[in-house]
């Protein structure tokens, strides 16, 4: 054989292996469920198809309690989730390794949460921190991430004592959820009871939180979810109580207000604001509302060079009870988990508008509290 028909066959085998491995891409989504407060199915997966938007499932976790919130690692090899949420006593974290061959999570151990109710978990940007936001008893706790994925015993656990002008909410530190900064130097813990941004020095060679500073946001706004833009120059906040997203500056480890928006397309007499992602390129932001006239995905564009938004629709979510979603890593879908009408409503996304479109396929699921997504 002349060496020119070796290096053709050689050609030809490079690009038949890349085909071959482009085929085996998976994108698996993770889906969290209450779970009436007793052990039940916590934990669905499915293949996503990201150029259908169709899912199928492919297992679930049975006999766990209320697993309502998940946090992937940035490889996507662990996942870890909430248990227990919303009892009487203290929640746990359950981390799992994630088997994308057979398409199916191994329990790798669980430990405490030193809290009660966990509702939110944050990985920092070296992968070996973890943080609990415990939503019943204001508390934020801290997690060594071992090297094969699993938690070590909780680091620090630090409590708050607060309360701002809602009474029926407001009555008592209420942790939310926690951010870590795009250098990875602070942590900001989002206290919905006191109407407060916790900021924390994160020391990462000691693995400790100090040097506690609050910022206020406005009375009866009830700071719930944050998001940092990619660019590392905005931040975003999402306030459940008044329906509003509220606009930063991140500069030298400050948060300076810009301005805030309206979520809702209506005023309401009660609001709940949820949840809030920016798309990877930057340019929109989603965001979610929960009743109770109201069940809807707000779109912004986003003004890169000054934080600003602009309002683009409200799209209703096709169910009740938004309480979180996703955008899909392609970008190219936005799932939405409906609680109350036990459905995840996939919505088409275009990259240049924003804007979505509701497809008419949706997942079948109980009381889906968490969506997450990564392409493998």
């Amino acid at each position: 054989m002349s060496k020119n028909s070796i290096l053709f066959l050689i050609i030809i085998l490079f690009f038949c292996g890349c085909k071959t491995i482009s085929k085996e891409n998976k994108t698996l989504l993770f889906v969290g469920s209450f779970t009436d407060k007793k052990p039940g199915e916590g934990i669905h997966i499915y293949e996503f198809n990201e150029e259908t938007g169709s899912a199928t499932l492919r297992f679930i976790v049975d006999s766990i309690t209320n697993t309502s919130f998940q946090k992937l690692s940035a490889d996507g090899n662990f996942l870890y989730s909430v248990m227990d949420s919303q009892m009487k006593y203290n929640g746990k974290i359950a981390a799992f390794k994630v088997d994308v061959k057979n398409i199916k999570i191994d329990l790798l151990n669980i430990v405490d949460c030193a809290g009660v109710n966990p509702a939110h978990l944050a990985i920092d940007k070296t992968g070996k921190y973890l943080t609990n936001s415990n939503y019943s008893d204001g508390s934020l706790s801290l997690f060594k991430i071992n090297s094969n994925g699993s938690l070590s015993k909780n680091l620090q656990t630090l409590k708050f004592k607060d309360s701002s002008i809602i009474k029926s909410r407001q009555n008592a530190s209420h942790i939310h959820s926690s951010n870590f900064s795009p250098d990875n130097k602070y942590l900001f813990a989002h206290d919905l009871g006191a109407d407060k941004i916790r900021k924390f020095t994160f020391n990462t060679s000691e693995g400790e939180l100090k040097n506690h500073l609050e910022i206020s946001v406005k009375s009866g706004n009830g700071p719930r979810h944050f998001v940092f833009h990619p660019n590392g120059k905005y931040g975003y906040g999402i306030n459940e109580l008044n329906g509003t997203i509220d606009a930063y500056q991140f500069k030298n480890g400050s948060l300076d207000f810009i301005e805030d928006y309206n979520t809702y397309k209506q005023k309401q007499n009660i609001y709940r604001a949820a949840d809030i992602h920016i798309s990877a390129d930057g340019n929109f932001l989603y965001a979610s509302n929960r009743e109770p006239k109201e069940n809807s995905i707000v779109v912004f564009a986003i003004n890169k060079e000054k934080g600003k938004l602009k309002l683009i629709e409200h799209k209703d979510t096709g169910g009740i009870h938004p309480r979180n979603f996703a955008i899909t890593p392609s970008g190219k879908f936005l799932l939405v988990a409906n609680q109350f009408t036990n459905n995840i409503v996939i919505f088409k996304r275009d990259s240049k508008s924003g804007r979505l479109t509701k497809l008419t396929n949706q997942i079948r699921v109980n009381s889906p509290s968490s969506v997450k997504l990564y392409s493998y």
